[in-house]
This record gives C-alpha cells, structure tokens and sequence, in this order.
C-alpha cells in the first residue's frame, strides 16, 4: 500500500514452459527416430543385452576380484608407459611452440603458410590413434617407438590447435606497438606473444601429459608397447582377475598426474 491508496502489484514472473516442453519433445523425437530402423536409425537389440548378461556379470564378478599378486608383473610395463607418456609429451611441447606461433593469425600474417599448417594439423587429427600405431607398428615393429611416435602426433594435433584458436581469440594490443616500434615479427612474437601465452602452453601440456597415459593403455592392444600390451595379453587369456589390477594400477597413476597437474597450474597461473 502506498501514500495513495494504490496498491502496486508486481507482473507475473515469465516461464519458458513452452520453450522447454518443446526442446524436449524435440530432443525425444530425434531420439525415437535415430532407434527406427525403418528410416536409417541405430538398430539396437535389447534382447541380445538380456540374453547375453549372464557372460558379462561373470567377467564384472571376476573385475571385481583382483590378483594383487599379479601386481609386481605390472611395475615395468608401467614404467615402459610413463617413459612413453613423458618423452611424448615432452617432444611436442618442444615442437608445438612454433608450430602453434606459425598456426596463429596475429603471429604469422601470412595466410598462404597459416592455412596450410592448419590443414596439415586438422589431418593429423583426424587420423585415430589407433591408426597411428597399428601402422608404426608395421614399420618399425612391436615395442615402444611406435606409440612413443603416436603419442606426438596425438599431442601436437592437440596443442597446435587449441592454444593458436586461444591466440586467435584474445587481444594483442601489444603487436601494434611492437610493429610501430620496427620489431620484426619473429622479435614482436619472442618479446611480447610468448610471456603472454606461456600459461595456456603450460596448460596444454600438462593436459596431454594426462592423456597419454589414459592412450598408452590402449596403444598397446596393437603392440605399441606400454602397459596397454599386458593388458591386452591378460584379455585375451580371460584373466579378468589381472585386468582389474591393470586397470586399478591406470586409476591411481593418472589421478597422481592429474594432482600434480593441478599443483603446478597453480604456480604457473
């Protein structure tokens, strides 16, 4: 009630029911449809999940056992995988710094060169891993260097291409100056881009650090080398029982990496 007498009455607070009903009746159509066989949709068999789940709760039972005896057989092809997971991540980090300054529109102004690195690098990403390393496999052989090798490639198509979209989309006051200033570009990148981007390279890094060990385990069904070849040999005798402990060993590792990750973010940023 005011001074006046007249009572102020607030409007009724908007809903987007409407919008919402419809968003999902959207979302659930598109879902029914892409389930119809009749018109092209996925044809998924949900008899064949029921009949056959007595064979995949025998495998969770034994998942769900493991073999901590197996544990000391494990120790050197993990080794083998974080050897492959750092000397990986490291070669890129390396290579990454001037392919990604080469990558980026405010660092390298020559389109002709931008793009055909960035073609080259959208090729090397859209090639899977899995590729990668059943055809170094069949070059150099069994072992180590052919997933050492993917994982480079995997980092590099990563790296190059996040940070150089990052560069992209932030201002660069700065260029303008150190052009004005008669810095070439190489200076102009070295004295102002590079202290500035440091951070987001260390980012990525560390990111495909994590990733490669993740990757290293499944490079291995192949004969990439790594943790991912006892895996797999494991599988393939059914000893579930060791998987687990493979897979628990995969868990552990990458939750340190990713601790020490977040550590050294935190001083870096």
């Amino acid at each position: 009630m005011t001074a006046t007498g007249t009572d102020w009455k607030l409007p009724p607070k908007p809903t987007a029911r409407l919008r919402t009903a419809l968003i999902l009746g959207a979302v659930a159509a598109f879902t029914i449809a892409t389930c119809l066989p009749a018109i092209g949709g996925v044809q998924l068999d949900f008899g064949a999940l029921i009949s056959h789940w007595d064979n995949g709760s025998g495998l969770l039972v034994q998942l769900f056992q493991p073999d901590f005896a197996f544990l000391p057989r494990t120790v050197q092809p993990m080794l083998e995988t974080l050897q492959m997971a750092l000397v990986g991540a490291v070669a890129a980090a390396l290579l990454s710094v001037p392919l990604t300054l080469w990558a980026a529109a405010p660092t390298n102004p020559n389109a002709v060169s931008r793009r055909a690195l960035r073609a080259v690098v959208n090729v090397v990403r859209a090639v899977p891993d899995l590729v990668y390393a059943t055809i170094l496999v069949a070059m150099v052989g069994v072992g180590a260097l052919p997933g050492l090798l993917t994982l480079f490639l995997f980092d590099i198509g990563i790296i190059v291409k996040l940070v150089s979209e990052a560069i992209d989309s932030a201002d660069h006051p700065y260029l303008e100056a150190g052009r004005a200033a008669g810095g070439t570009q190489t200076q102009i990148n070295r004295a102002t881009v590079l202290p500035q981007v440091w951070p987001l390279f260390a980012n990525q890094w560390l990111y495909t650090l994590e990733l490669n060990v993740r990757i290293s385990a499944i490079l291995g069904i192949v004969g990439a080398g790594g943790i991912g070849r006892l895996l797999d040999e494991r599988r393939a005798f059914y000893a579930y029982d060791d998987v687990s402990i493979i897979v628990l060993e995969i868990l552990v590792v990458v939750v340190l990496i990713e601790i020490a990750s977040n550590l050294l973010r935190r001083r870096l940023v």
